[in-house]
Order: C-alpha cells, then sequence, then structure tokens
C-alpha cells in the first residue's frame, strides 16, 4: 500500500479549542492505528503543526479521514496537506 505524508496546521487557541474534542480526535485516531492505516501522528512541540503518516489504498481515503476528524471538524486544525510518500530507509 502507499504511504502518505500529513502535514497541517492548528489554531492559535489550539489548547483551549481541542478540549471538548479531544477525546473523540483520540478514539478516531486508535480505530485508524488498529485498522493499520495510521502509521503515526503528532503535534510539533510548539503545538503549531500536526505531523502524521499514513498507509492506504488512495489518498482520497486519508483525506476522508482527516476531514472526519472532530479536529477537522471543529477548527482545530485550519488547514491541511496531503502527499504521496516514498520511504527509502
Amino acid at each position: 500500500m502507499t504511504k502518505y505524508v500529513l502535514w497541517g496546521s492548528y489554531a492559535d487557541d489550539v489548547l483551549e479549542k481541542r478540549a471538548p474534542h479531544r477525546q473523540a480526535h483520540l478514539d478516531g485516531l486508535a480505530k485508524q492505528k488498529e485498522a493499520g492505516v495510521l502509521v503515526t501522528i503528532g503535534p510539533t512541540k510548539d503545538l503549531t503543526k500536526v505531523f502524521g503518516i499514513y498507509e492506504a489504498e488512495s489518498e482520497a481515503i486519508v483525506r476522508e479521514l482527516i476531514e472526519a476528524d472532530p479536529y477537522w471538524q471543529n477548527g482545530v486544525w485550519t488547514e491541511y496537506d496531503v502527499k504521496e510518500w516514498i520511504q527509502a530507509l
């Protein structure tokens, strides 16, 4: 399967904005991980960017997962980009 990299941005008030949606977000990520589509995901230390690696049959599937996430739907993530990734090592 193809690997994809996610780069996205958080809202300026990320800590306050994410609080009511955090558990649903984490539960969804856990399901994606169990299904084998999510390899890893997390914020940068300064909480300005999110980085993730997905393994899926298409970019459209990855975008659907991102856009269904409570963080995207509630403005915690403000923008994102997905690129097909070639893992060299």
